[in-house]
């Protein structure tokens, strides 16, 4: 199992995190830059690198003008981060694409098609009867009591009633 990160690192990736969004959205005016979103930051335990994962709205020509224009500020937005961080060394920053969006869109369409299944078999099987019993398991039989067993258990207690008359 992988080491969970110190506080002081899962600290640090956050504020890592506000500190990029900010720059991309204040400093940075590059004209390739998308609509783009931090999703999350990883940062090393030694604090020495950072990838960075992000989002864009768009098609995929947005996807490539938007990672070329971080690229390109990249060296901006570490300075900006060591300082505002106070940090010996300002972690390199490695900018991902985040697969979430693509994950969860592929997910949901797995869903709609085990949907669309699930209601064909449905159909199928709306007039659909069993091949054998309706409810294939075993049961233990029930004995049904005969009528001699009550007749019996009426003349015993018939028979306890004369002794007790008996000893009376």
């Amino acid at each position: 199992m992988a080491d969970m990160p110190s506080p002081r690192v899962l600290k640090l990736a956050d504020q890592i995190k506000v500190i990029v969004a900010q720059m991309l959205e204040r400093r940075v005016k590059d004209p390739r830059l998308g609509f783009v979103t931090i999703t999350d930051v990883q940062l090393t335990g030694d604090t020495r690198d950072a990838k960075v994962f992000y989002t864009v709205l768009g098609d995929d020509a947005d996807l490539a003008g938007t990672a070329a224009a971080l690229e390109s500020a990249k060296g901006l937005i570490r300075s900006q981060v060591g300082k505002q961080l106070k940090l010996r060394f300002a972690p390199t920053l490695t900018f991902v694409p985040d697969q979430v969006p693509e994950t969860a869109r592929e997910l949901e369409e797995l869903l709609v098609r085990v949907r669309t299944s699930d209601a064909e078999v449905a159909e199928r099987s709306a007039g659909a009867t069993y091949a054998g019993e309706a409810d294939p398991y075993r049961k233990p039989r029930e004995e049904e009591p005969d009528e001699a067993d009550f007749s019996n258990e009426a003349d015993d207690d018939d028979v306890e009633s004369d002794d007790e008359d008996a000893r009376g």
